[in-house]
């Protein structure tokens, strides 16, 4: 049996990872990321629940103070993406430089063989040590999407014993089962550190990005509008434009440093490709010119693309059909039979 350290939350899905490993008879021992200071586990805080599980369960339980790092590379990036024009993903972000960065070398710190997390995915091994990631086996839980980053070394070192759970339920069943105290506690669909989901409030109360009138204009050059801050827009949007026109306007661009929201029918809200920067693979390509699947954001379904690579990291690739809203800050993440290959960071789209 191995040691195991356990990501834990204080929420359902990894305290059932904790129980599901102890009961497998490995040495479980878990680890709480600190993410806001003050770091503790006063009653409010994701360490006091994992804290009682890990009574509940007999484990040891270690608060890690992360607080530090996840305000410079996670919440200052969020604001400097948005101060640029772009939508971030944070998540994706947490989970290259904090969760499978500063956590894992701390479990590693600890003694532990391996970290396991509660996200749904699903890593297999070849004989020869190769490592994939793949799509969980519950699609609507799946979080493969979030994890593209992960290197070899990485995935040698982790495990995700959720990933093949048909259904969260089954999970919900198992914490019952298990009388864990969080097994009735509602999953968490926010960002955690923007609260209420209020992204507008976040930026402007925290960031200082005020409100600074700008123009809306349309593709021709006309002045159709006024904004109230680029931050409050993303590619794609429709709705909150205010704009009268003869039929219905789409964000298609946003130059913060000119402090202007470009708008245009929907047809301009469809493009051809994209240029991505940043890209890494689980799994390296035999070639620098190839066809495969990808994703765009999260709940986007993948769809066929070609790719060719370019120096330095970075990527341009079009698609089988154009798509709609590709949106700088976002992820890109390339699929192969419902296996990640990898992925990389929207930096702008192309036009044929």
């Amino acid at each position: 049996m191995s040691r195991i350290a356990v990501a834990m939350s204080g929420g359902v899905d990894s305290s059932v990872t904790a129980a599901l490993l102890k009961q497998q008879g490995h040495e479980v021992i878990g680890i709480t990321m600190s993410l806001f200071a003050p770091h503790g586990s006063d009653s409010s805080s994701p360490a006091h629940d994992a804290a009682i599980v890990a009574e509940h369960l007999g484990i040891s339980h270690h608060v890690a103070d992360f607080a530090p790092d996840f305000s410079r590379l996670i919440i200052g990036d969020f604001i400097d993406e948005y101060r640029a024009g772009h939508t971030p993903n944070p998540c994706v972000r947490c989970n290259r430089y904090i969760k499978f960065g500063l956590l894992l070398d701390k479990a590693r710190e600890l003694g532990a063989d391996l970290l396991a997390t509660g996200h749904y995915a699903i890593k297999t091994v070849d004989a020869d040590g190769t490592c994939h990631l793949r799509v969980a086996a519950n699609s609507r839980k799946d979080q493969s999407y979030f994890l593209y980053s992960l290197t070899q070394p990485q995935l040698q070192d982790v495990i995700f014993p959720l990933g093949t759970f048909e259904n969260k339920d089954d999970v919900r069943r198992l914490a019952r089962e298990f009388a864990l105290p969080v097994a009735e506690k509602s999953d968490s669909q926010e960002v955690c550190f923007i609260p209420n989901d209020d992204y507008v409030s976040f930026l402007e109360g925290n960031a200082a990005l005020g409100a600074a009138d700008g123009d809306i204009i349309h593709l021709d050059g006309r002045i159709v509008g006024r904004h109230h801050g680029t931050h409050r827009y993303t590619i794609g949007q429709r709705k909150g434009l205010g704009i009268g026109w003869s039929e219905p306007l789409y964000v298609i661009g946003i130059d913060a440093e000119r402090n202007i929201v470009l708008v245009g029918e929907q047809q301009h809200v469809y493009a051809a490709g994209l240029h991505a920067e940043e890209v890494s693979w689980v799994v390296t390509p035999e070639t620098g010119e190839f066809a495969t699947t990808c994703k765009i954001r999260y709940r986007h379904q993948p769809v066929g693309c070609r790719v060719r690579m370019l120096a330095g990291g970075a990527c341009d690739l079009i698609f089988d059909q154009p798509q709609k809203a590709v949106t700088p800050g976002q992820a890109l993440v390339f699929y192969c039979d419902g296996e990640v290959m990898g992925g990389g960071r929207i930096i702008r789209p192309l036009v044929r």
